[in-house]
């Protein structure tokens, strides 16, 4: 089925003669094709006589030779699914079995995570799903600032394919014109004062153009804001790149060596915020961040620093 969606990719028409020639089938049997690929994805296929089908909107699948190549050269093993429930969920099960550096990707999520228990929305073949698993000897002290360093990271990869207009916001996320394009979800396992492991997820909204109404915040896409389809694999690639680049200057120089540069790339910095943590809502200016990635704002009590993976942030005019 899937060799039939990389024929149908390009948006272009193709008749079933030549579809079934290609994939050494007969035209009934890309018929039935194509209604699985309509009801198991839910992609919308136009069927014109005379023509042939095509897909309503190109899609970018993932090369993935290239990206398998990639990741050999950062030394990860790669693996690649069609459909999963979770990169980050099969990242942690694979950990008892498969010894990291690993990078888990997938053409599509069915229960995509975010941070504080959310869904992430992710739509077959739309957006970039993948999670890194990293083994951490000496304990989550390593863990300082590491979210922020991931994020720089994947500041760098869409500047790479193209994006100008964007910056991170405090703790895991990336904006684009004012609109959420990257989320980033990290998770141990193990015993934090010894070994542990730390799973890295990252979810690029990249060809989404449809309005999802699970998404309760507005949100952008890579082609949104470029106006034309970006190639996932490309993305991938530069991902994976900019990745190994920043997690090993974390690993030999620590947070603090890149401090300044995600100070410099904070859209909300010198901004009036309010920082929520359950019913708890603390107003404030940001100041930056210390040197284990928490958050600075000066209150009324004076400067404060906050971390922890259930707070959030939001302008105070949003509020």
């Amino acid at each position: 089925m899937l060799a039939l969606l990389r024929l149908l990719q390009d948006g272009h028409f193709h008749s079933g003669t030549a579809l079934g020639a290609a994939l050494g089938v007969s035209r009934s049997a890309v018929w039935k094709q194509l209604q699985l690929l309509e009801e198991d994805l839910g992609l919308a296929i136009h069927k014109v006589r005379g023509r042939g089908y095509r897909l309503a909107s190109p899609i970018s699948m993932l090369d993935v030779e290239r990206l398998q190549a990639a990741c050999a050269d950062a030394g990860w093993k790669l693996f690649c699914f069609d459909r999963i429930d979770s990169t980050n969920a099969e990242a942690l099960r694979r950990l008892s079995a498969d010894a990291p550096p690993f990078l888990v990707t997938a053409e599509g999520q069915s229960a995509g995570r975010g941070r504080r228990g959310r869904d992430w929305v992710s739509p077959f073949a739309e957006n970039l799903y993948c999670s890194l698993a990293l083994r951490l000897d000496g304990g989550a002290r390593q863990l300082e600032g590491l979210s922020l360093v991931v994020g720089l990271a994947v500041l760098r990869a869409l500047q790479d394919v193209g994006l100008s207009d964007i910056g991170v916001k405090w703790p895991n996320d990336l904006l684009a014109a004012g609109k959420k394009i990257t989320g980033i979800l990290l998770e141990l396992s193990g015993d934090p004062a010894d070994v542990c492991y730390v799973v890295i997820g990252v979810g690029i909204n990249t060809n989404m153009q449809a309005v999802a109404q699970e998404i309760g915040q507005p949100w952008t896409s890579v082609r949104l804001e470029s106006g034309v389809l970006c190639d996932r694999t490309t993305l991938a690639l530069r991902l994976v790149a900019r990745l190994g680049e920043y997690l090993e200057r974390h690993r030999t120089q620590g947070f603090s060596a890149l401090r300044g540069e995600w100070e410099a790339n904070h859209l909300w910095q010198g901004e009036r915020v309010v920082l929520a943590s359950g019913v708890q809502h603390v107003e404030g200016v940001v100041l930056g961040v210390d040197h284990q990635g928490a958050l600075r704002l000066q209150t009324s009590a004076g400067e404060q620093c906050y971390s922890g993976g259930e707070l959030s942030l939001r302008l105070h005019n949003d509020s």
